[in-house]
């Protein structure tokens, strides 16, 4: 149903018709991040206290990434609908202003130690890329009203994995349980949507945990675990209105997961309506 890549963490992204799945996910996914220039960590809508505006940003490739080759420039539009590019000399500058915080947009980058390529030298250089979540006083989270921090894994700008797999059956029973909610794939921010057959109900990728998922001829997907949400599916995001209650829902009735986290087993493209086959335990194909 969907493929959605994320060029720049936090921001909004892209919708695709194809893409080149790599052992880091889909190409050029939360390639780009923002680093806090006063503290080192990535900035994330996880923390929204401290940046409220991450979702009023979109970001896009120029042109289409290509495997071996480097990431083509990336295109962030601004709240107010300015254009810029990753090449321009002010980018740094005019995303500060905006942010009314000092940052720079960095590159994850795979041959170096954990962490981000940094213009700026920071004591974290050595280490995992490193962000802030806020936790909102809600029953059923880890913890209530506080921030704490994250790594991300070595080399990335990821929060645990490198692809989410989110069921349109999933969706459907948020809304049965939280009519009110608006319950919509760009929420949860997964990279592949998988539309369920009609008489799938339930959160039904949580049994796909330990299974393999097989997309087309080359994609296979090892699902590895739930995918926690957090108080990004709360906030506002064009025509969607905050809402505390998409979080409650999931914890309530779904340990607060919505969809899945997967490892790429073997990479290759990925197209809209491709077949999708769950091997164990062996399910009905369903389609991208």
């Amino acid at each position: 149903m969907g493929i959605w890549r994320y060029p720049v963490k936090s921001m909004m992204g892209e919708e695709l018709n194809a893409s080149q799945v790599t052992e880091r996910g889909l190409l050029g996914d939360r390639a780009y991040g923002l680093m806090d220039r006063s503290t080192g960590k990535v900035a994330s809508a996880k923390n929204p206290r401290k940046w409220p505006r991450l979702f009023d940003f979109r970001a896009a490739y120029v042109d289409p990434p290509r495997p071996g080759a480097q990431l083509p420039e990336v295109r962030i539009t601004l709240p107010d609908g300015a254009v810029l590019t990753s090449s321009q000399a002010d980018l740094d500058q005019t995303l500060s202003r905006v942010l009314q915080r000092e940052v720079t947009l960095e590159k994850a980058d795979p041959g170096r130690q954990p962490g981000p390529r940094s213009r700026v030298p920071t004591p974290r250089a050595p280490e995992p890329a490193r962000a802030e979540e806020y936790w909102p006083d809600m029953e059923g989270l880890d913890y209530r009203d506080t921030v704490t921090d994250f790594d991300m894994p070595e080399h990335t700008f990821f929060d645990l994995a490198v692809v989410h797999v989110l069921t349109t059956a999933t969706l459907d029973r948020l809304r049965e349980l939280y009519p009110q909610g608006r319950f919509e794939v760009r929420r949860f921010r997964p990279n592949i949507v998988v539309r369920a057959p009609d008489d799938a109900n339930g959160f039904v990728e949580n049994d796909w945990i330990g299974s393999t998922v097989r997309i087309g001829d080359d994609v296979r997907l090892s699902v590895t675990g739930p995918c926690p949400r957090c108080v990004m599916t709360t906030l506002p995001q064009g025509d969607l209105p905050k809402d505390s209650g998409i979080l409650r829902t999931a914890a309530r009735h779904n340990q607060t997961n919505v969809g899945v986290y997967a490892t790429v087993v073997r990479g290759g493209e990925v197209r809209r309506g491709a077949a999708i086959t769950v091997e164990e335990p062996v399910a009905a194909p369903l389609q991208v």
